[in-house]
C-alpha cells in the first residue's frame, strides 16, 4: 500500500479504527483503506484466496481484531464467502447504482477508474456511514436452504427455456409430437417418446401394440385416450420432407431432449434436499401451513424471513426491502408510483407468486381480490397489493413465533368490523 497526502475528513467519528473501500475485480481488487487517525492508503490485491486472506489477517495484526467497516459493490459471492471468516470486519455493500449516481454527481465527465471508485467506495462508508446499512448474514441453515431454493429456479427457468425452445422445433417439423407425446414435454412420457420416435415417418413404422405398451409403462392407463392418439397417427402427414429442415432439426432435437433429462433428473434431486432442509428447519412451523404455500413456496417463504428477528424491525421494513412497497415520488403537483429498483427480483416473486395462490386458498384474500377487481384494479396491481397486506400478517406471525390461522384471521376482521368482513359474511 501506498501512502497519499490526502485525508478524507468523515462527518463523524466512526466506532471503527479503519474504513476500506474495496472496488472488485476479475483479475485484481483496487484498495482505499484510512485509520481513524492517519492518511489514506492506495494499492491493488490479486484475485486470489491466499492472498486475500493474507491481506485479512495483516489487517487483524495490524489493528489488533478491533472493528474495520468495507464498503462494496457486492452483497454475495466469492468475497463475501471470505469476509464472513472475520467476525471484526463489518461489510457495508453499496448498490453499484448508488455509487454510480455519487461518482456522477462529482465526475460529470463519467470518467471511471478502479482506484477511483476505491476512494469513492471508502467516502461512502467513512462519510455517510449512517445511511448505509451493514451487511448481516442469515444463519447457515437458512442460507443454505436459500441457495439451494435460487438454484432450483434457476433450473426451473433454464428448463422452461428448454421446452419453449423444444415446442418451437416441433412446430417446424412435427407438431403432430405436441398432442402424442402429452401436455408436459418436460416429462419422461414426453422425452422418451421423442427419443424413440423423433419424427413422424418414424412412428409411421410403429406398430400399434408397441406404441399402446409404450403409454401403459408411462403411466397413461385410460383405453379411451390412448385410442385417441392412435387414431391421430394414421391420417397424419408429414410437414415437409426437405433434408435441409429435417436433418438439422433432428440434431436440435437430441441436443434438447438430453438437456431435459438433465433438468428433470437435477431439479428432482433439489427439490428432495429442499424439502428435507425445511422440514429440519427450526422456523419450518411457521410456514409449513400458510394458505397457497405448496412444496416450492413454503422454503422460499422461510428464507425471506429466517431467524433473526432483529432484520425486520417492522412489517414496513420488509415490504420496502422485498420490494413490493411501491416509490411515490412527487414534483410540484404531479405525482407517481413505480417499483422499488433495488430490490431482490427473486424476493418480490416470492411474495408475489404466493400472493396469487392465496387468492384460491384463502377466504379472505379471495373477497380482496373480487372487491379490488370490481373497481377495475389489474390483477398484478392486485396481486402487489394483496403481497403488502400478507407481509404484514406474516411478519406479525414470525415476530410472536406463533402460526398463522385462517380462522382466528377472520374472526379478527369481523371483530374489527373490516370491509372484508362485511363481503365475507354479508
Amino acid at each position: 500500500m501506498s501512502t497519499e497526502n490526502t485525508m478524507l475528513k468523515p462527518e463523524t467519528t466512526p466506532p471503527f479504527v479503519a474504513c476500506i473501500g474495496l472496488d472488485w475485480g476479475d483479475q485484481s481488487h483496487a484498495v482505499a483503506l484510512q485509520p481513524v487517525q492517519g492518511k489514506t492508503e492506495s494499492g491493488t490485491l490479486v484475485n486470489s484466496p491466499e492472498v486475500l486472506h493474507t491481506w485479512l489477517q495483516e489487517l487483524a495484526r495490524r489493528f489488533e481484531g478491533r472493528p474495520v467497516a468495507l464498503a462494496v459493490e457486492t452483497s454475495r459471492g466469492p468475497l463475501i464467502h471470505v469476509f464472513s471468516a472475520y467476525p471484526w470486519l463489518t461489510v457495508y455493500p453499496i448498490h453499484p447504482a448508488t455509487s454510480a449516481r455519487y461518482r456522477s454527481a462529482f465526475k460529470p465527465s463519467g470518467a471511471k477508474d478502479d482506484q477511483p471508485d476505491a476512494l469513492l467506495l471508502l467516502e461512502l462508508v467513512l462519510c455517510h456511514q449512517a445511511k448505509l446499512r451493514p451487511l448481516q448474514l442469515q444463519d447457515t441453515a437458512t442460507r443454505k436452504l436459500g441457495a439451494l431454493v435460487e438454484l432450483r429456479r434457476d433450473l426451473v427457468d433454464r428448463r422452461t427455456q428448454a421446452l419453449n425452445q423444444l415446442t418451437s422445433l416441433l412446430k417446424s417439423y412435427y407438431p403432430q409430437a405436441l398432442e402424442l407425446a402429452g401436455k408436459d414435454l418436460s416429462s419422461a412420457l414426453a422425452l422418451d417418446f421423442l427419443t424413440r420416435w423423433p419424427d413422424l415417418l418414424a412412428l409411421k413404422t410403429a406398430r400399434p401394440a408397441a406404441l399402446k405398451t409404450f403409454y401403459y409403462r408411462h403411466s397413461v392407463r385410460s383405453a379411451e385416450l390412448v385410442a385417441q392418439r392412435l387414431a391421430l397417427i394414421q391420417p397424419a402427414q408429414v410437414l415437409t420432407t426437405d433434408e435441409a429442415v429435417l436433418e438439422p432439426a433432428l440434431l436440435h432435437l437430441q441436443a434438447l431432449v438430453a438437456q431435459l433429462r438433465v433438468f428433470l433428473k437435477h431439479v428432482a434431486l433439489l427439490e428432495k434436499q429442499i424439502h428435507s432442509l425445511f422440514q429440519s428447519h427450526e422456523e419450518a412451523y411457521l410456514f409449513r401451513d400458510l394458505p397457497g404455500a405448496g412444496a416450492a413456496l413454503k422454503p422460499r417463504l422461510l428464507v425471506a424471513f429466517g431467524q433473526d428477528r432483529t432484520l425486520y424491525p417492522d412489517p414496513a421494513s420488509f415490504q420496502k426491502l422485498s420490494g413490493v412497497a411501491p416509490v411515490i415520488e412527487k414534483s410540484g403537483h404531479q405525482s407517481w408510483t413505480h417499483w422499488r429498483w433495488q430490490a431482490s427480483r427473486f424476493l418480490r416473486q416470492t411474495l408475489i407468486e404466493w400472493a396469487g395462490q392465496t387468492v384460491i386458498y384463502s377466504t379472505w384474500a379471495a373477497a380482496y381480490y373480487k372487491a379490488m377487481k370490481a373497481k377495475g384494479k389489474r390483477h398484478h396491481v392486485i396481486l402487489r397489493a394483496l403481497a403488502f397486506k400478507w407481509i404484514r400478517i406474516l411478519w406479525k406471525c414470525w415476530q410472536t413465533r406463533i402460526p398463522y390461522d385462517e380462522a382466528r384471521y377472520l374472526k379478527q376482521l369481523a371483530a374489527r368490523k373490516s370491509p372484508l368482513a362485511i363481503k365475507i359474511n354479508p
